[in-house]
């Protein structure tokens, strides 16, 4: 069992990553006054899995879990979505010393959080991530949101967890597919943050696509803590955090204008970072080879950034919704690997000119 601790302003919590925490949620979870209940939101599939063990330990530490079952994936993030889990928790008499408990993946995580913060005016925040992706990303850092049909995490808030329970058993049972997503964010850390990470993952990934739980531990364990650091110097996303938006810029313009059901957000952060670093290289900013190399490690992993690519101009459109646009379209690109570097005002022929080499229609 590992455990990495996030400092924000005026606080801090505990990222405890290992295989058996979820059934020792009653000792791990710091002292909740006041409370008599965690409402559990989740999926169906998840709830079925986990809800009953967790529910027991949470029952062992004198808290009752009531369950709130939600649509899976993205359409969890709906205005909807979260109307429907205020009404829900307001007939159930939950108080504001009960906490609100993430059960699932990053989707289950923005949308709970989002409704810890606003709910009578913020409630106590678990996040017990069961993928990937929300183990290494989603789960850390506090940000919390739902969707618009204009874009991706257009309402939202931050709002920290007091604890982050990562079942890493959980990650045994996940469909390929999910878990080559949750590789999608592990290979972003190592190309702009940890370069330990990714030499490592260059010479031998098989261990974590045998998804040996030693193996996935130590690699949980070091995205976090790549994470805590970027988010304790910059929690609210104005400054260093940026960097962790590194492929991101074009990801989420792909899922958005997939409508939230194509690419995964992995593979299209994927496919981002494959843009990227083009972006970087012909700019003569990133190191000769950078794309060459970005390509051969996401292969590795099994994450495939062909496919169709919407409309040139379709992509132009989503960037303008981007929260980090600014008079132009903002992206992070790389001088190398681990050297990150935020540049403002890319010109949009010069975006446009990639996007068609990288199949882009007119």
């Amino acid at each position: 069992m590992e455990r990495v601790t996030v400092r924000v302003p005026g606080r801090s919590y505990q990222v405890i990553v290992g295989s058996g925490v979820l059934e020792r949620a009653d000792d791990l979870m710091p002292s909740l006054p006041g409370a008599t209940q965690a409402f559990v939101v989740s999926d169906r599939t998840v709830h079925e899995a986990w809800f009953p063990p967790l529910a027991a330990a949470l029952d062992r530490g004198g808290l009752h879990a009531v369950p709130l079952l939600v649509p899976a994936g993205e359409d969890a993030k709906t205005l909807d979505v979260y109307r429907a889990l205020l009404h829900q928790l307001a007939t159930q008499e939950a108080h504001r010393d009960d906490p609100i408990v993430a059960l699932g993946g990053g989707s289950i995580g923005d949308l709970a959080g989002f409704v810890a913060s606003t709910y009578m005016r913020g409630t106590p925040f678990v996040q017990v991530p069961t993928t990937l992706t929300a183990q290494v990303d989603a789960a850390i850092g506090g940000k919390t949101a739902v969707n618009l049909p204009e874009g991706k995490n257009l309402v939202g808030a931050f709002h920290q967890p007091c604890v982050v329970l990562s079942e890493i058993s959980a990650l045994g049972s996940l469909p390929d597919r999910d878990f080559r997503a949750g590789l999608g964010e592990v290979a972003k850390y190592a190309l702009t943050i940890d370069v330990e990470l990714l030499d490592e993952l260059e010479r031998d990934p098989s261990p974590v696509l045998a998804r040996q739980p030693d193996a996935l531990e130590r690699l949980v364990t070091r995205c976090v803590a790549a994470k805590a650091g970027a988010v304790a110097e910059d929690e609210r996303d104005t400054g260093r955090r940026l960097i962790l938006n590194y492929g991101h810029t074009l990801g989420h313009a792909l899922e958005r204008l997939d409508a939230f059901a194509g690419r995964s957000h992995g593979e299209a952060i994927a496919v981002g970072m494959v843009f990227a670093a083009r972006l970087s290289e012909a700019r003569g900013l990133g190191a000769e080879g950078l794309t060459a190399r970005t390509l051969r490690l996401l292969s590795s992993l099994g994450l495939d950034t062909d496919g169709p690519m919407p409309p040139t101009e379709d992509i132009l459109h989503a960037f303008r919704l981007d929260k980090k646009f600014r008079d132009g379209v903002r992206f992070v690109l790389l001088e190398d690997v681990g050297r990150p570097r935020i540049v403002d005002g890319v010109p949009r022929d010069e975006v446009r000119r990639l996007l068609h080499e990288m199949g882009a229609p007119a």
